[in-house]
This record gives structure tokens, sequence and C-alpha cells, in this order.
């Protein structure tokens, strides 16, 4: 025990001297003003330019800070699950004798930081950014991780400056869930950008634009641009004239700064140099709280998993070999070991009580005699071990502690005659690979995945990764399930526009994927935050996301 204390003490002190090494040169920032420090769990500050990366990291900070949506999510409640509410939509219906068209009412008054006006036409240019490969603005780089997350849009038409029609390829229930991931910039910024820029076609000049747009971002959002050094720091302002006025943020500055590595953060944090930090290293928790820092959880629509590769010989295509691994992991005892308490043990994509939960006959529980037992009937023992190989990271959002979480699964598996080798790539290069699918050379062989998903809509719970025709490049079907009766039920939720029926539609697709064991289900994740004590105001909702607007700090 002597051993491990003092290893944990150096750790610590390596820790902080990084820390305070990678603190040297922050921006000095005037005496008047209020400024929040945080610490993110991404390698990289995630893209500024309308449509972020680095995962739902990258929509809780340079997303629903500087951008709004047409929808957006409600984010003020702690108890209450978050639900989607208007954005810079006011209203919206689906057409009774079409359901594949959408009308969208706007709300007036709202400017872009670069004082353009939101409008229509505004909506139509950001639809096409993304959907429109003839249009000036597209840019493949935006794609990937939007079209991917509302894979029926298919046209937006403006009907008159404050109304817009969505079209969808087929009905869809869940497209206004869809549309908080379509963040709105500035079409008459990035139209400055295009003509000040140098190519040798119009798509060198869109691609140089978007890339001049990215260090001079203009959104709609409560938060504008102050200061921007890519893989270093962003500095963020309040935006004084945002629309919501209830939402105009208390403190005057945020930055951002990257900080991939669990102990890093919290040294940064112990020592002062920050004021909030993502995901806490567990084992200082103790030390977190006795110095007085606050440390905020709950938890979240969130599935920490190894989604499994059924393309023709991948080990997982073996159903009584994905239930014995779902049965031989202690994930009470990763809670309290590894984790120090901080997640909720995983049965499925929702426990009980949830209303998409369903009712699953096949029990997810720590079983080692029959997880053996199965892994035996398949062929296996301790004289022949299965070889399997997961593609993961060392960090990222929602990532928790993926190294030590995997090592764990790695030792828990052998003792059901697994054999499991870790292939460790950083987090933005496995969210890539994610939607490039388990055929793909980037997959480097391996036969499952451990990116975590949001489980906050029927869609990223569920329909991206169940339905046939979601694998790759569509979406994230990473491991290309193809169940008929997947497709059936995921067809019918979609189609179902009431709300009562569709909830049973979806109870019966994930008690259906529960019986496939479709993944390896490990744990929900309670979104630690260790922070200053003197941050007032933050409610942590039961969402990925977070309103910064209402935080303040005492002097």
């Amino acid at each position: 025990m002597r051993t491990e204390k003092s290893a944990k003490r150096q750790r610590m002190a390596v820790a902080m001297m990084l820390a305070a090494a990678s603190m040297a040169a922050l921006p000095r920032i005037a005496a008047a003003e209020s400024l929040l420090r945080i610490g993110m769990t991404a390698a990289d500050i995630p893209r500024t330019l309308g449509q972020p990366d680095q995962g739902f990291e990258g929509n809780r900070f340079t997303g629903l800070t500087m951008y709004d949506a047409l929808t957006m999510w409600d984010l003020s409640s702690a108890d209450k699950p978050s639900v989607v509410i208007p954005g810079l939509a006011s209203e919206w219906k689906v057409d009774d004798g079409d359901k594949t068209k959408w009308t969208f009412k706007l709300r007036t008054g709202v400017s872009f930081h670069d004082g353009s006006p939101f409008n229509a036409d505004a909506v139509v240019w950001n639809v096409e950014k993304v959907l429109k490969q003839d249009a000036p603005q597209f840019d493949p780089s935006q794609v990937g991780v939007t079209a991917s997350r509302m894979p029926t849009l298919a046209s937006a038409r403006k009907i008159d400056d404050v109304t817009v029609q969505l079209t969808t390829k087929e009905p869809d229930s869940f497209l206004p869930i869809n549309l908080t991931n379509l963040f709105m910039a500035s079409p008459a910024k990035w139209q400055k950008h295009y003509d000040a820029a140098q190519g040798a076609d119009a798509k060198a000049k869109s691609q140089a634009a978007w890339a001049a747009f990215a260090r001079d971002a203009s959104g709609t959002g409560p938060w504008k641009m102050s200061s921007f050094t890519p893989r270093e720091r962003l500095e963020l302002a309040k935006n004084e004239n945002y629309w919501d006025k209830a939402r105009v943020p208390k403190l005057d500055k945020m930055l951002l700064l990257p900080m991939p590595e669990a102990n890093a953060r919290t040294a940064a944090l112990l020592s002062g140099q920050i004021d909030w930090i993502e995901a806490p290293a567990p084992d200082a928790v103790a030390e977190i709280k006795q110095r007085g820092f606050l440390l905020q959880t709950n938890e979240e629509p969130h599935v920490w998993p190894w989604q499994f590769s059924r393309v023709e010989g991948s080990p997982w295509n073996d159903i009584r070999v994905r239930k014995a691994a779902n049965l031989c992991v202690d994930r009470d005892g990763l809670k309290a070991g590894l984790l120090a308490g901080l997640m909720v043990p995983a049965t499925g994509t929702f426990e009980p009580g949830h209303p998409w939960r369903g009712n699953p006959s096949f029990q997810i529980k720590y079983d080692k005699p029959s997880a053996q037992k199965l892994m035996q009937e398949a062929g296996y023992g301790p004289g022949k071990k299965l070889a399997v190989k997961v593609q993961t990271s060392a960090s990222g959002s929602g990532q928790m502690l993926p190294l030590p979480m995997n090592e764990y699964l790695q030792q828990a598996l052998a003792e059901c005659y697994f054999d499991v080798q870790l292939d460790v790539i950083e987090w933005n290069t496995l969210f890539t690979n994610w939607r490039r699918g388990a055929k793909d050379p980037s997959a480097n062989g391996a036969n499952a995945t451990n990116v975590t998903y949001a489980a906050m809509d029927p869609f990223f719970a569920l329909v991206r990764f169940l339905q046939s025709s979601m694998a790759p490049p569509v979406s994230n079907n990473w491991g290309f399930i193809n169940n008929p009766k997947f497709d059936e039920l995921v067809s019918k939720a979609r189609q179902t526009f009431d709300p009562a029926e569709r909830d049973k539609a979806l109870a019966d697709l994930h008690a259906a994927s529960v019986d496939d064991a479709a993944f390896l289900y490990v744990a929900h994740d309670v979104a630690p935050r260790a922070m200053s004590s003197k941050i007032k105001g933050f409610v942590q909702p039961k969402s990925w996301f977070v309103d910064f607007s209402p935080i303040s700090m005492t002097p």
C-alpha cells in the first residue's frame, strides 16, 4: 500500500509539473472581467466552424456555445430528463397529408455575431452546406459528423423569410430531435471569407473560406469567439446581444483548454491553474473533496460499450460468445474499485424504469460460470482461447477512463477464455474510424470498437447502430448488423407519430437488441466534473450537454 501511495503521489507531482508548463502561456484577463477556465478531455480544440468534431464534447464546448440549431435541448433541470425544445425555430409541424414534409417557423429579430440576420435563407444555406454537393459552401469535412446524425433529411426550401420546409427521404418522427445537431453558421461571414480566399477553383476557395471561418467564427449562440489558438486554447466571450435574454452569460469569458490526461487535468485544478475539469482522475476524488472543490455528477443518457463486428468471419457472430462476454464482467467491482463509484452498471442501453427499456429475456449480470459454460459450448476453454481485438482510445468525450477500463475487461474476459488485444489510437481518429466501419482498413483488424454513445433520443441510442441501412458510410452501424427484426421495429418506430405507440416500438427494439447481446454493455457515465467552489449557478443536467450561461464565479 505504501508503494502504491508513493506511486500515486509521484504521478500527481509529474502531472502538476506538466500542467504548470501548459498553463504558463495563458492569456491575462483584465481584473474586472470574470473568467472560467476549463480543462477538457479532448486532445485538441473541437472544430469551431459550426459542426464540431471530438464527439459530443465538441458539441458541448464549440457547438452549443457559439451556435444554435432549430431545435435544442432543455438543460435547465438536474432532476428531469432533457427534452427537445424550440431553438431558432419557434414551432414546427409535420404535414398531415405528407409526413415527409415539415414546416418550421423561425424566430424573428435574431442576428449572427457579425450582425447579419438569421432567416430562412440562412437555414437553407446551412442545410446545403452538408447535403448539396454542388452548393458553393458544401464542405465534405462537415458531412460525416452531421449527415450521419440526420440521415433522412433530404432538402430545405424557403417559403418566406421566417418559414422553411424540410423534406425527408421517408416519414421520420425523429427529425426534430436530429436537428439539434445542425448548427447555424453565418452565410454572410462565410461569403466574406470566400470573396477574399485564394484558390485554383471554386472548391479550393470554399475550403479556404471554411478554414478562415474557423478562425473567425460567427453563429447566433450565447458565446462568441474572442481568440483562438488551434490545438492550444479557445477563448469565448459572452454575446451581450443574444436573442434569449434569460441566457445571456453571466460570465464575461470562458477559456477552453485540451487536457486529455486525467492526472494532468486534476493537478491543474488542485493547483488553482484552472477552475473546472471534465472527468477527474477517480483516485483523486477523495483529495478533491477534502480540499474543498466541488464534484458534480448525474447519470446521463450514455453507454460505455464494445460494439461488435458482425462481418463474415467475426468471432462475435456466435451469440453464445456475445452473451458470454456480457456475463463475464463484474460491473459492480469496476464501479467500486477502478472508478471510485463514478459509473452506473449497464444492463442494456436503457435501465429498468425507462420507457424504452422493454422486457428483455436475457439478463445481463455477472455470472462467470454461465459465461464459461457458453464459451465451452462454443468450442473454447482453458486450452483454446478466443482471440478478439478491440480498438479504443486513450481519452475522449464520454470515454471515461478507456485504457484502465479496457485493461480491466481484458483481465476479466481472460477468465472466460478470451484473449483480448487492445489497439489504442487517438480519440478523434477512433471517432472517425467509427463512421468507416469494421470492413475499413482503419479498423486495423479489430472486431470490436470502444466508442461511447449518447442514448438521449431514439436515433442516437438505437437506430444508427441496429438498422442495416445505417451501415457505413451512412451512419454508425460499425459492425454491419443486419437483423430483419431490428429493421422492422426501426421502421415501425420511425413512422409512428403517436408518442405512446412509438415508445412501445422502441421498447420492443431495445429488448430485442439486448436479447441478441448486440453490444458488450459495460457502464453508464455519470458525467463527473470537478470545479472550484467559486463556481455558482451551475446545473448538471441529465444530458451530455451543459448550459454555461447561468454560471457565475465569486471573486
